[in-house]
Order: structure tokens, then sequence, then C-alpha cells
């Protein structure tokens, strides 16, 4: 079965907006995993504007499950992470100012760059996912930068799939999708997604994407959390990733 790791940046963007600890951070990460999440993720941007670096020094040593940062490889974020020393970290080409990720690497320029930083993580036994467009042939550049995983950026897939309703060509797309994932799965990559899936499109990803190891969601969990509870939405989600 797929795994659905819950991004909980929202939940520090709620708690900031007021100062104070309201919601506790510490404890939504606890009571996601106690609902069924079956991994943690955090997004520490530079000017902290959700969750901030001390929140991922907290969180370490309370998350049982499995602990995935993701952020743009700045020597701080280098640093963090290696003094942390998640089980994943997930590689963004986002700039400081990003107001969330909109794309994946360019895995041939930025190839030197990529092996450097991979090796310095895989070193201290750090597993490396990086993101990815739906891009086949942006493929072997991870394999050769070292990184054991990609997260495809799915952004475009989840604004044509609300598209293809009316046209259903739009989601010629999708294609791009399983010549990505299929290139990556026989050059040995595994294979992450994220970005804008929700209840409404994450069956039809997982059911075409076989070899989808773990997906990653926040924004849209949060917002349905709001309508049917934290715990039932973990549910929901994790019921649109069962295998059959």
């Amino acid at each position: 079965m797929t795994k659905l790791s819950v991004n909980i940046n929202k939940f520090a963007t709620l708690r900031n907006a007021r100062g104070g600890n309201l919601p506790d951070i510490l404890k939504v990460a606890q009571d996601c995993e106690r609902f069924g999440a079956d991994g943690i993720t955090v997004h520490p941007r530079p000017d902290e504007r959700h969750i901030r670096y001390q929140d991922v020094r907290d969180l370490k040593p309370l998350v049982t499950t499995e602990f995935n940062i993701e952020g743009y490889p700045s020597r701080d974020f280098m640093d963090l992470v290696l003094a942390v020393k998640p089980h994943q970290c997930t590689l963004v080409p986002d700039p400081p100012d990003a107001i969330t990720s909109n794309t994946g690497w360019d895995t041939i320029q930025h190839q030197s760059q990529l092996k450097e930083v991979i090796s310095e993580l895989k070193n201290a036994g750090i597993r490396v996912s990086i993101f990815l467009n739906a891009e086949p042939d942006k493929v072997e550049g991870a394999k050769t930068a070292g990184a054991d995983r990609i997260e495809l950026y799915t952004g475009p897939y989840a604004e044509e799939y609300t598209k293809a309703r009316t046209q259903p060509q739009n989601l010629q797309l999708f294609n791009d999708y399983k010549n990505t994932a299929r290139e990556a799965t026989n050059i040995g990559l595994e294979l992450n997604a994220g970005h804008d899936l929700n209840l409404d499109n994450l069956r039809f990803f997982k059911l075409h994407i076989p070899q989808l190891k773990e997906v990653s969601i926040g924004h849209a969990l949060v917002a349905d959390a709001l309508y049917y509870g934290l715990e039932n939405t973990i549910q929901l989600y994790k019921r649109q990733l069962a295998d059959h």
C-alpha cells in the first residue's frame, strides 16, 4: 500500500497567524500518526513563515513513523537536515521567496550541485528524493546524481484532472507521468508524488501509477480536515491509496 505522509506546514501557518502555540505542532504530528499517517513531512523555508527550524528539531524525537524534511538545499537547510537526520530528505528547487513549490529540478543543468548535496546527505545515512516534473528525460540525471527516489510534481496533473471532466483530451499529459514513473522504475529509482493531490484526484493517480511508494499531502488534507475532522480525513486519504 502506498504510504501517506502528512505535510503539517499549514497547521504551523495557522499557529503563526496568532502567535502562541495553538495549534500545538508537536501534538498535531503525534495525532496524525495516531490517526493512521505513515509519515510526517515538513518544509521549513528561510523566512520560517510556517514550520520553523526549531519545530523541526523538536519533532525529531517525537515522530515514530517516517520523518521527511523537504526544501531547497541552502547551507542553513543542509546543516539542519544533517543535524536532525530524518529518514528522508526531499530536495526541491524553490527560490527563497516561493509561495509553494511550482516545478521540479532540471537534473542536467544542476547535476553538479545535486551530486554534491546528495553525497553529503547519503553519507549521513539519509534517503534522498528529488522533486521532478513529469519529464522522462530528466530521470537519468536523478539517478546519476545519486538520488534514491524521485517525487513527481503533481501540480500540473491536478490542474489537468479537473479540466478533463469536460475535456477528456486534456488528460493526455498523464502519459508523461506514466512514462516518467516507468523510466524511474526501470533504472532502479523509487517513486513518490506530491502537490495538489486531493480526495478527488488521488485515486486515479494511484491506480494508474502502481509503482507509487509514498505521497506527501498537506494543503488539501488540512482543508478537508476543517469539514471532516483530522482523524476521519486521514482515513479517507488512506482509503484512496489502497491497492484495490
